[in-house]
């Protein structure tokens, strides 16, 4: 562009000369002024030719991104570096394009494929984008069905479940899980609702509805064969400690066998018991009945009511600090919890030197709930074992275990009575350094 104007300036000075030399000296006036009205010519012409290409090269600018932008076309050389570099930007920004295109077709593929039905809302509650499986789930007057893009998401879908967990996403921008069971008729569904990044938030559907029936079915069935267990287990046992408090004719070797019968009878009655409690306590049979309570007074009658095992195994236990802050709880399924904690703390909790058991059970306040703890000085659990110690039928130590009548569906049955009561359950331990069980139960203000 330098040199463009150079020429130009160096054109007007030699027309400026070649008019002078014709018209002499005298002419020099003339010469001048056609000088200056070829300079000023020759510049606008100069100057429209630099806006052309400046247009040119600002119309290909703003088409970066588009579907096709032509190459621009320029008188100027001076230009050519700057055209250069347009035409790089582009296929950059074409290729960028393309990609995320890709990825985005792929992404719609894979949520499309999912059996999960799947919507995401903005800040404002309005839907943004849906799977086929969301669809085809809402049933509308047409074949997408009723949900749209842009609609209100509590105009869509009348679930109280579902609009909760979205709106607890979206304002406490927390995950949010809750189970729908009014969304369409017969169907259960498990509805995850997380925050994204710009606001808004994704919820995701699963239908459970065949798990929770085969999960019904095998409680149903656990129920049943434990009740037609009871009867036959009850005349066994009865039976057996008939033999072995009135017969005196017994040899050592038969009333050795009718020990042994009589101890498994009594495990297998545990055992059934327990698997009734579970059964219970899964599908919600157990009607439980919280109210305010103080916290010492369930730690107090847990501590009673465990008094004749701790006489029998000659063991310690104490009370620590115990509030008398009042929690929101039923107090039998608390106390059992407690007695449950107590038993298995005196039982597998036993100081190697003496073989004896010291426990001591405490609660205490904590933000707004009351923590319970169960604390033993024994062996303690090792760390793999911490994460699966709540299972059903899961044993630290098989032999030990069954050799002192545990049945392991003991802290399974505490997991599910503390949750149910809007609480929580957990283990501390250390290897030769003593377990703590803690629960918690919501505080009363």
């Amino acid at each position: 562009m330098k040199r463009s104007l150079f020429l130009s300036l160096a054109l007007s000075i030699a027309v400026a000369v070649a008019v002078t030399a014709l018209a002499g000296s005298t002419g020099w006036m003339v010469g001048g002024g056609l000088a200056v009205l070829g300079g000023v010519g020759l510049s606008l012409l100069w100057t429209r030719l630099v806006w052309r290409d400046l247009n040119s090269l600002e119309v290909a600018a703003s088409k970066i991104g588009t579907d096709s932008v032509a190459s621009p076309k320029y008188t100027f050389s001076e230009f050519e570096n700057l055209a250069h570099a347009i035409s790089q930007t582009t296929d950059r920004v074409d290729r960028t394009l393309s990609q995320a295109a890709e990825s985005r077709r792929e992404l719609e593929a894979m949520i499309d494929s999912m059996q999960d039905a799947v919507v995401a809302v903005d800040a404002s509650g309005r839907i943004q984008w849906t799977n086929q499986r969301m669809q085809r789930l809402i049933p509308g007057p047409s074949f997408s069905g009723a949900i749209r893009v842009g609609h209100a998401l509590v105009q869509t879908i009348r679930d109280p479940e579902v609009l909760e967990c979205v709106r607890i996403a979206v304002e406490q921008r927390v995950l949010s899980e809750r189970h729908s069971t009014s969304l369409l008729p017969g169907k259960i569904f498990e509805v995850s609702a997380s925050p994204m990044p710009g606001g808004g938030a994704v919820a995701v559907l699963h239908d459970i509805t065949r798990i929770e029936a085969v999960e019904r079915t095998q409680r149903e069935f656990v129920a049943n064969v434990s009740h037609e267990l009871r009867t036959p287990l009850t005349s066994i046992t009865g039976y057996v400690e008939t033999l072995l408090d009135h017969e005196e004719s017994l040899s050592a070797q038969a009333r050795e066998f009718l020990t042994t019968i009589h101890k498994n009878a009594s495990r297998m009655n545990r055992l059934t018991e327990d698997l009734l409690v579970m059964a219970r306590v899964e599908s919600s049979e157990q009607k439980l009945h919280p109210a305010p309570i103080p916290a010492d007074l369930l730690v107090r009658d847990a501590v009673q009511a465990m008094s004749g095992m701790v006489q029998d195994e000659q063991a310690v236990l104490e009370i620590g600090e115990a509030t008398e802050s009042q929690v929101l709880a039923d107090q039998d399924s608390v106390v059992q919890v407690l007695s449950n904690l107590i038993e298995n703390a005196i039982k597998y909790g036993k100081h190697r030197a003496d073989g004896r058991s010291r426990v001591v059970v405490s609660a205490g306040t904590a933000e707004d709930f009351v923590e319970f703890r169960v604390q033993d000085f024994g062996p303690g659990i090792a760390s793999e074992h911490l994460s699966r110690i709540f299972e059903r039928f899961y044993r630290v130590d098989k032999a030990r275990s069954r050799e002192s009548g545990g049945t392991g569906l003991g802290l399974a049955i505490a997991r599910h009575v503390v949750e149910s009561q809007g609480g929580t359950i957990k283990v501390e331990s250390d290897l030769n350094a003593g377990s703590t069980f803690i629960f918690t139960l919501p505080r009363v203000a």
